[in-house]
């Protein structure tokens, strides 16, 4: 299970509801199962993937966060979430205002468009930087709308959405350092998570 998946299933509480917006193969719906008991499910954009899932047994259906989750009704889930899925929807505000809207709760982890190396491989080629995370040339990524973990700060901050939990981590999975210190979080960390929740 990638690094960031087990940071998620680390904020979500035993027997809980669970969408995963962007599930993959449901890799996090499978350990959720397993290991917490919840009731999770999830949709995801890439038909193979779903049909992995599914053949794998697992309640997968082929959906768009842009479009489907405004068919969900209200509080249906405890927890809704994104995983690195947020900088490749088309509408990341009303993504997260649909997940909060169907879920008491939401969970996204984004890779961190702020972190040292990225800001180096910029000014050094001029060019878009490419790293393990991005880890393809730009005209060919899904990334439409990167972010830093400073940038989200300020759109929770603007939607009124109160962060209950968020880390900065690197691809490696160990949690970064400096929790309370945004600022060295955001050259630092490789990937943000965060734990949202309405006021």
């Amino acid at each position: 299970m990638r690094v960031d998946l087990a940071l998620i299933a680390g904020m979500i509480a035993p027997g809980s509801r669970v969408l995963d917006i962007g599930c993959g193969d449901g890799s996090l719906i499978d350990h959720l199962f397993q290991t917490k008991a919840c009731d999770a499910r999830g949709i995801e954009i890439d038909m193979a993937e779903v049909t992995q899932a599914v053949a794998y047994g697992l309640p997968v259906m082929h959906g768009d966060a842009d479009v489907d989750l405004a068919h969900y009704p209200d509080n249906a889930f405890d927890y809704v979430v994104l995983s690195r899925a947020l900088q490749a929807v088309e509408r990341p505000r009303e993504v997260l205002a649909q997940m909060l809207r169907i879920g008491t709760r939401a969970v996204v982890s984004f890779p961190n468009f702020g972190h040292w190396l990225v800001r180096w491989q910029l000014l050094a080629t001029g060019r878009m930087p490419m790293t393990a995370t991005w880890d393809r040339p730009w005209h060919e990524t899904p990334n439409i709308h990167p972010c830093t973990i400073r940038d989200f700060f300020i759109l929770c901050e603007e939607e009124g959405y109160v962060v209950e939990q968020w880390l900065a981590a690197d691809d490696g999975g160990r949690r970064t350092p400096w929790r309370r210190f945004l600022n060295l979080a955001n050259i630092f960390g490789e990937q943000g998570v965060f734990l949202l929740r309405r006021r």
